[in-house]
């Protein structure tokens, strides 16, 4: 497994483009099976988990050309419809190819997703959902077995405001008879840029970045050309690890607007933000102040992705601040790493207490799961000496050659391959 080495002490500086958002892409990649022509879709980022959606596309049946960052699918001839098992091990994501499986061909076969081991994710209400729209479900041995002879319309209400319960959800729903309505939808930038993929398609779907959202089914729907949005979560990373090493750095290709909650929290530790349409730019002294709470919540809400990095970033923070988890439960495995590096976090339940330190130590680290393992080369970047960061695959689900983005900033990053 590769390692990432990090000597600390050196601003980021310059500018960057942030790639396409890969929690966009992956559901985009899954609705091209909806399609009855070529789909075309630019700015995917070249990412482990994307190419485990390539290869599930083409074990379904599906010509896919691969060149990124643009992917073309051709799923007019898809032969199966069971998901392999050792590529849905890999990728929780795989969960929401059930729905445009049922739409299109009536059957959808899977077994229990895998993913990061960052606390439960009930597919409830993916299953329950499927089931008002008309499918029968059946559930043995590690699999799931989905079969309909046609989905129809239903009034569906969401127990929690689920991102991929609602997109598989609006997947299934584009070809049903009749309308359906989701309601307590998730909210997040990726609903939207599914929703208008799936337009662009010829589906009909309002409603999308609102919590209720109307899909009406049609007879089926074309290829088309498709551009990803931005990864919201990548352009924050580097805004705070720009913030943590007293940098200037421009992020192009960002949407400020999809980021609001996250630099309302780095203004109030000391950093200085100005935004564009589809630009940022983040300057900060390195003098951060404590923030009083930083408390996760769906879309609008303080993103959990970034929970771990902005943890990293009060670690150094001068003052008291409070994290409160409230979308996983085991979203704190990257505590006891970063106390390693001479942190002070105390756990409670589910919120941590950070008492920032005047300076962090570079040691040898576990990167536990994707998110985790960013906030560990950030807090590597401002420690002394030189932190090593194993487990980096992690890394590489979420981050396209992030030790290379980092480099470009000035950053003293380095890969270690082992055999």
């Amino acid at each position: 497994m590769d390692r990432i080495a990090v000597e600390g002490g050196t601003p980021l500086e310059g500018t960057v483009r942030v790639h396409g958002a890969k929690n966009a892409a992956l559901p985009i990649l899954a609705a091209t099976l909806l399609a009855e022509g070529v789909c075309v879709v630019e700015d995917v980022p070249d990412l482990q988990d994307i190419r485990v959606m390539v290869d599930i596309l083409r074990a379904l049946g599906a010509s896919v050309d691969y060149s990124p960052p643009v992917v073309r699918v051709d799923a007019r001839r898809i032969s199966r419809t069971e998901v392999p098992e050792e590529l849905m091990r890999q990728m929780r994501s795989s969960i929401f190819l059930m729905g445009p499986l049922l739409a299109r061909y009536c059957h959808a076969r899977v077994s229990r997703p895998g993913g990061c081991t960052i606390g439960s994710r009930p597919i409830d209400l993916h299953l329950k959902g499927l089931a008002a729209l008309g499918a029968s479900i059946d559930e043995v041995h590690g699999y799931i077995d989905c079969q309909t002879r046609r989905l129809h319309g239903a009034a569906i209400y969401l127990d929690t405001p689920s991102v991929g319960a609602t997109e598989n959800l609006m997947m299934a729903a584009v070809l049903a008879e009749g309308t359906t309505v989701i309601g307590n939808a998730a909210r997040e930038p990726e609903i939207v840029d599914l929703a208008n993929f799936l337009n662009r398609l010829g589906a009909r779907v309002e409603g999308a970045g609102e919590d209720t959202l109307v899909i009406s089914g049609v007879q089926g729907l074309i290829g088309g050309r498709y551009a990803i949005i931005p990864d919201r979560i990548v352009a924050g990373t580097l805004a705070i690890a720009v913030s943590m090493t007293g940098g200037d750095v421009t992020l192009e290709n960002v949407r400020p607007n999809h980021l609001g909650a996250v630099l309302t929290k780095l203004r109030e530790g000391g950093v200085e933000i100005e935004t564009g349409r589809d630009i940022m730019r983040v300057r900060s002294d390195g003098k951060l102040r404590a923030v009083e709470q930083v408390r996760t919540a769906p879309y609008p809400g303080f993103p959990t992705d970034l929970q771990a990095p902005f943890m990293a970033l009060l670690s150094v923070a001068p003052g008291m601040s409070i994290v409160a988890e409230t979308v996983f439960e085991e979203r704190f495995k990257h505590v006891s790493e970063l106390c390693r590096m001479g942190a002070n976090i105390r756990v409670d339940l589910r919120t941590a207490f950070v008492q920032g330190v005047p300076r962090l130590t570079g040691a040898v680290v576990q990167a536990s799961d994707l998110r985790a393992g960013a906030a560990l080369v950030l807090a590597g970047l401002v420690a002394e000496g030189t932190t090593v960061v194993e487990q980096a695959h992690h890394i590489d689900r979420g981050y396209q050659q992030f030790d290379e983005m980092l480099r470009g900033l000035g950053a003293r990053v380095r890969r270690l391959s082992q055999s």
